[in-house]
């Protein structure tokens, strides 16, 4: 039986005060922006209520308060944008603000190409001793360790990461060019379950690089089928995006197949003039494939120059053995006269000579070790080799000695024309490929590629606003959903009540990026907002500094309370 109050009680207890306001129901509001949900639906004016790290929702008005509110007339609200190729795995060690990608919206880095685990006892020692203007220590062997690390940092953004092929054959066979024993592919098919339950994403490589690229295709397979049968997809920056390009597409689909899970092309490319023409027969492998039911998808970047470095102009054999040997044989006179008539040859059989691809005039000089060499950066290996009185293969050869490290390169080698058909492409999400620096400090001591401060500002202004090859909805889906629906996110990449609290908000008109590669260190415009999980990592255009990121795990996370790999792709629930 319900108990009455006396009528005593009822007639002192205190009256709420004319005019009060009622306490904040939510912790932010955004008001009156146009919400572009990700899904891929018709855009409209409305408000996003936060309650803690979630939505807790969206309406055309919502009548609660919030202790933020927060106005969004005129401009658009959406989910925070995720970088499908992005490499911070050292920038954020030495400033988590990730400010070039914040600046532009990211709310998600997946790191990918390679891992920061797991670590042979020498890799870790490398790790030190190739290091570059950006220093830490390296306390981990295992990619947790690493994440686990990130995870205690300031970091603005959300991490996840991909444990790589490259990677587990390097800490299992070393750099040499070598093939694995049954013993040591079974070695290497537990250190990627270790890796997967450690809250990898899937398995990734990059098989134009050595040690990576010394792998076979049984190999990969063998590690891709360990990847699918925890949760995980396969993503690749594939063996050719020049000469064999198609033959590279064609082993990423046989990968994706015999695995059961979904593949990813990373970076996707038709690199030298003489490949741009494949574009249109690459493109219709890709539907072709996707079409009889096998997943597989691309990411981009939104530029006609790549970035990598001068190994991608030397043949992979003088490389074997690791950095210190590369060195070794580029100061005997003889091995240099191999390698420079290697380089001279425009479509080597058994290797992707980007040099070949772009020219020495197309080849630009990024980041050197050396501060006698940094004076470079910004010249083209052609000038520097005029300079010298010395041809370009020697003069390239003549720098990695001198640096002690790979050098870091843009080679301009794509088509405006190709890389506008390739955006639009439905199957396509976009990445940066760079670190997320900041222009000051220890990240001027080089230049980087602009589209480490412009790839996505650059698809909202240039390709959706001026060039119109997608429309804004269209870009906003390839930048949230998307991906997260491919790298199987299910709670992140919507506008959504429910969902974790990653939003931006931005100005249509006047997003643009700023980086040019003669002044690359130049932040996007056109961002105000950018919440992570529910807190303000940008606010007013301005990063606060606040520790907003998280850790983004695999399904296998053990930790997480999942329960760990299971027997085959066909068990898990893909896009």
């Amino acid at each position: 039986m319900k108990r009455l109050l006396p009528l005593a009680a009822l007639l002192l207890a205190p009256l709420p005060l004319a005019g009060a306001t009622a306490p904040p129901r939510y912790d932010v509001v955004i008001r009156g922006g146009t919400i572009y949900d990700g899904t891929g639906g018709a855009p409209f004016v409305g408000d996003v209520a936060i309650a803690g790290d979630r939505i807790a929702a969206i309406a055309p008005r919502i009548a609660g308060r919030g202790a933020t509110e927060l106005d969004a007339r005129g401009k658009a609200v959406s989910p925070g944008f995720v970088n499908m190729l992005a490499h911070p795995e050292e920038s954020l060690l030495v400033d988590g603000r990730a400010l070039s990608d914040l600046t532009q919206g990211v709310t998600l880095e997946v790191m990918g190409e390679f891992s920061m685990g797991p670590l042979s006892a020498a890799m870790q020692r490398d790790m030190v001793k190739e290091q570059g203007d950006v220093r830490f220590p390296v306390t981990w062997r295992t990619l947790g360790g690493y994440l686990n690390g990130l995870s205690r940092r300031a970091i603005a953004p959300n991490v996840a990461s991909f444990v790589g092929a490259g990677t587990v054959r390097e800490a299992v066979l070393g750099a040499d060019d070598v093939q694995p024993t049954p013993a040591q592919l079974e070695q290497m098919r537990g250190l990627v379950r270790a890796a997967m339950e450690q809250g990898a994403l899937g398995l990734t490589d990059m098989l134009i690089y050595t040690p990576a690229t010394f792998a076979r295709t049984p190999e990969l397979i063998a590690l891709a089928k360990v990847s699918a049968a925890c949760g995980g997809i396969y993503t690749v920056h594939m063996r050719s995006e020049g000469d064999r390009l198609e033959e590279g597409v064609a082993e990423t689909i046989a990968i994706a197949e015999a695995s059961g899970a979904p593949a990813e092309i990373y970076h996707f490319k038709q690199a030298g003039r003489d490949n741009w023409g494949k574009i249109d027969r690459v493109i219709a492998t890709i539907d072709a494939a996707r079409a009889r039911g096998v997943r597989v998808s691309a990411n981009m970047y939104t530029y006609t120059a790549g970035a990598t470095g001068l190994d991608a102009a030397m043949p992979p054999w003088v490389q074997a053995g690791g950095l210190d040997a590369w060195i070794a044989r580029l100061k005997d006179p003889v091995t240099r006269a191999k390698v420079a008539a290697a380089m001279r040859e425009p479509h080597p059989k058994d290797w992707e000579n980007l040099l070949a691809g772009a020219g020495a005039e197309g080849t630009l000089l990024l980041g050197f070790k050396n501060p006698k060499l940094k004076p470079l950066a910004g010249k083209t290996l052609a000038a520097v080799a005029r300079e010298r009185g010395k041809s370009a293969e020697e003069t390239a050869m003549d720098l990695v000695v001198e640096d002690g490290s790979r050098v870091g390169i843009a080679y301009f080698l794509m088509s405006e024309d190709n890389v506008r058909k390739a955006i639009r492409q439905p199957w396509m999400s976009f990445g940066s490929d760079e670190a997320a620096p900041a222009p000051e400090g220890v990240f001027l001591r080089t230049k980087d590629h602009p589209r480490a401060y412009g790839n996505f500002a650059r698809l909202l202004g240039h390709y959706v606003r001026d060039t119109h090859d997608l429309t804004l909805v269209e870009a906003v889906r390839r930048l949230t959903s998307l991906p997260t629906d491919h790298l199987a996110i299910t709670d992140r990449g919507r506008l959504r009540a429910g969902q974790f609290a990653d939003v931006v908000v931005f100005d249509p008109a006047t997003i643009a990026d700023r980086a040019t590669y003669e002044q690359p260190a130049r932040l996007a415009t056109g961002v105000s907002t950018v919440l992570v999980n529910g807190r303000f990592a940008l606010r007013d255009g301005r990063a606060t500094g606040a520790h907003t990121g998280r850790v983004v795990r695999g399904r296998a996370y053990r930790s997480g309370g999942g329960g760990g790999c299971r027997a085959a792709a066909a068990d898990w629930r893909w896009y």
